[in-house]
């Protein structure tokens, strides 16, 4: 059997109540490929308001978490707290959580071993910065940043990888279909070396950095790229021609 597409879309900190019930309006009536699996990636305080507005074929997921149940942590969320108002994923990881609030890839792996302890199922992010791909370090920093993870869970079948290279990320840069094919298959060959052949060939690994309308389906013909992690993008109508991409 093969694996699901699955497409994210990222709001990142963007939207207030009107144009995120627009956005929601144009999901609900577009046709979304059924093969497709979708989900949004909302600001913590619409989580509630789109779960009860968002159509069946639309999963929502917080965009961040932290490390443990609850406790003096301000301004942060819990997995418990997702888990409790039925929202069913969240992201962890991304390149901004990374650089920009200093999140380390030891941080990032608590946080998943927590929200696949509540059921979540994660999107956990991984990539490269410019700098480090020049230098000719995109697979170490890759395989380092999985292997985080991989230290501290076993079942993987909750967990999508989302590969962003930092360097594509909201700067119209896109890797080429080919770059984008040459990391996944490589990611997924470290995967059947190091964690499992089973779980290699079975996990999802999505391609995230300036997916368009544009440049989506060349991508989403790549075998080893199971979906995209949409930023920009995903705040458009061009969101419905990414999610289709797939044929």
């Amino acid at each position: 059997m093969g694996r699901k597409f699955i497409v994210g879309g990222n709001w990142k900190m963007n939207g207030n109540k009107a144009e995120i019930t627009a956005l929601v309006d144009l999901l609900s009536k577009a046709s979304l490929n059924a093969d497709t699996e979708v989900v949004v990636g909302v600001p913590t305080i619409y989580l509630d308001y789109v779960k009860s507005i968002a159509p069946v074929n639309v999963q929502v997921a917080a965009q961040n978490c932290y490390k443990v149940e609850k406790g003096a942590f301000t301004g942060e969320i819990s997995p418990a707290m997702i888990k409790d108002i039925a929202v069913s994923w969240v992201i962890l990881g991304h390149s901004e959580r990374r650089q920009i609030f200093g999140e380390s890839d030891e941080l990032i792996a608590d946080k998943v071993v927590l929200a696949l302890k509540y059921g979540l199922k994660v999107i956990a992010c991984i990539g490269e910065t410019l700098d480090e791909r020049e230098a000719g370090k995109t697979e170490e920093v890759v395989f380092r940043q999985t292997k985080a993870i991989a230290n501290k869970i076993k079942d993987w079948s909750n967990v999508v990888i989302a590969y962003e290279p930092v360097w594509a990320i909201g700067t119209g840069k896109t890797a080429t279909p080919q770059q984008a094919q040459e990391v996944h298959q490589s990611l997924r060959q470290w995967i059947s070396k190091n964690i499992s052949e089973n779980v290699a060939n079975s996990i999802r690994i999505q391609y995230g950095g300036s997916v368009t309308g544009a440049n989506c389906k060349e991508l989403a013909s790549q075998p080893d790229i199971d979906g995209f992690l949409v930023g920009g993008a995903s705040l458009k109508p061009e969101f419905v021609d990414i999610v289709n991409a797939k044929q």
